[in-house]
């Protein structure tokens, strides 16, 4: 009898590390973006995350759906995500709402490789309670050299200039970014575009400075737009994501150059759904995937900023092409010296309004 109550405890003991085993094996469903970008965090944070763990990461392309999709999810009780990729905006509304978990940021992120604190080595500002960045990309300035073979555009009022920049522009089709732009070029400093924007004065302002161009405007609407407007020479100066002319100059050798005074610059990264079915798992994934050497590796494949203050000294060459990063990212000092952080509270309060301002003033 004791024989066999000892061959039960041993059998019994063998079933839980089975269980706690197969547990630790469950796939963690990852959703993001897609394309290149799902591609760059596979490499830099997945595989490596899964070569460490033996945990699988499934990923899904729906963040241009994230934040309604976890809405979805929460109200039917029913949330089968793992880990979020999300705008800053949208994270902030998420864990407003009560559907991201929210983070004790010292104690469920590594901090930087070389010491720093991780209050101190995100982004100013981007640690929001829930969210964690990943990557600073930026809507900035590009144009094709040839527009302008004798003193070059360097600023966002020679954007405006048409007189001394001669040439059509090409504008996203939407406020966002245009009116911040408008009124920098109007002499608006940097750090006081949103509190000049927030005023009925302001906006009038902004509009008034974009009539000054309006005639010389292409509008786009698709971020493959751009560069391609710029390589038919059909504009000279095109406003355009930076990952996308980086593509353009580098892969595909076009003569295009940045202008990075006044880059509006956006942060992108995680949050673990409240509710997330392997919430431990995915809190390891966290903090694997946002440490100084992970964000430092994405660079390898796409030509975003890592959002770590940390990870900027360790950022290489591009796996494809070899050519060195550090001049193409949007965080690099030399080039982060004049930027305008988007507002994401300013247009979620303000956006509706300023958007059908903006498509009256279009027809006007």
């Amino acid at each position: 009898m004791k024989k066999f109550s000892k061959l039960s405890s041993v059998i019994a003991l063998g079933a839980a590390v089975c269980v706690s085993a197969a547990t630790a094996a469950e796939p963690l469903t990852v959703v993001s973006w897609g394309g290149a970008y799902t591609k760059s965090q596979r490499l830099a944070y997945s595989d490596p995350f899964t070569a460490k763990t033996g945990i699988k990461i499934v990923d899904e392309d729906k963040s241009g759906n994230g934040l309604a999709g976890l809405r979805a999810q929460v109200e039917a009780g029913n949330v089968t995500w793992d880990v979020l990729d999300i705008l800053e905006g949208d994270a902030i509304l998420a864990c407003d709402e009560g559907i991201a978990q929210e983070l004790d940021y010292e104690k469920d992120l590594n901090p930087g490789a070389d010491g720093t604190p991780v209050m101190d080595d995100f982004v100013e500002g981007s640690l929001s309670g829930c969210y964690v960045p990943t990557i600073v990309y930026a809507t900035l300035f590009s144009f094709n050299d040839k527009a302008f073979p004798g003193e070059k555009p360097s600023t966002i009022a020679d954007v405006f200039d048409i007189k001394k920049f001669p040439g059509k522009r090409a504008l996203e089709k939407k406020p966002d970014a245009n009116l911040e732009w408008a009124l920098a070029a109007d002499g608006v400093p940097y750090d006081e575009v949103y509190n000049v924007l927030d005023t009925p004065e302001g906006v009038e302002r902004a509009f008034a400075k974009l009539d000054t161009i309006k005639d010389q405007i292409i509008w786009w609407e698709a971020g493959a737009q751009p560069p391609q407007l710029l390589a038919d020479e059909e504009v000279a100066i095109a406003s355009a994501y930076n990952g996308r002319i980086f593509n353009a100059q580098v892969v595909e050798n076009q003569p295009f150059t940045i202008i990075w005074d006044g880059q509006l610059y956006e942060l992108d990264g995680y949050i673990i759904p409240k509710g997330a079915p392997h919430k431990e798992a995915a809190m390891d994934y966290l903090r694997f995937a946002t440490d100084t050497q992970r964000l430092a590796d994405q660079t390898k494949y796409i030509s975003y900023g890592p959002a770590r203050k940390s990870s900027a000294p360790l950022v290489d060459t591009h796996k494809e092409t070899g050519v060195k990063m550090a001049p193409h990212m949007p965080t690099t000092p030399v080039n982060f010296q004049t930027p305008i952080k988007k507002d994401a509270e300013f247009w979620a309060d303000n956006g509706d309004e300023l958007r059908q301002r903006f498509n009256a003033w279009l027809v006007q």
